[in-house]
C-alpha cells in the first residue's frame, strides 16, 4: 500500500469527523425539525466539510464520483489509495 503524507491523514480524519457530525445532526434534526441553533449547527458544519474536501480534492485525490467531484488532467479516479484503503 502507498504511504501518503501526514496531512492526508490528518484531512481525511477532520472529513470522518465532520461526517459524523452531520449525520448525528441529521438524526437529531428528523424528531426536532424546529430547533434553531441544531440547523446552524448543521449548515455551518456542511459548510466547514465542504472546504476541507476542497482541500483534500485539490492536493490529492477526488472523493466523490458522478460530477462531485472534479479531476485533474490526467484521469485521477485511478490514483490510490482510496479513502477506505487507508
Amino acid at each position: 500500500m502507498k504511504k501518503m503524507p501526514p496531512e492526508y491523514y490528518a484531512l481525511l480524519e477532520n472529513l470522518q469527523a465532520l461526517d459524523f457530525v452531520l449525520v448525528e445532526l441529521t438524526l437529531y434534526l428528523d424528531t426536532h425539525p424546529n430547533d434553531y441553533d441544531a440547523i446552524k449547527q448543521f449548515n455551518d458544519t456542511a459548510y466547514e466539510r465542504k472546504k476541507v474536501a476542497k482541500q483534500f480534492e485539490s492536493q490529492f485525490h477526488p472523493l466523490l464520483q458522478y460530477g462531485k467531484s472534479y479531476s485533474s488532467y490526467p484521469w485521477n479516479w485511478d490514483d490510490s489509495p482510496w479513502p477506505w484503503q487507508v
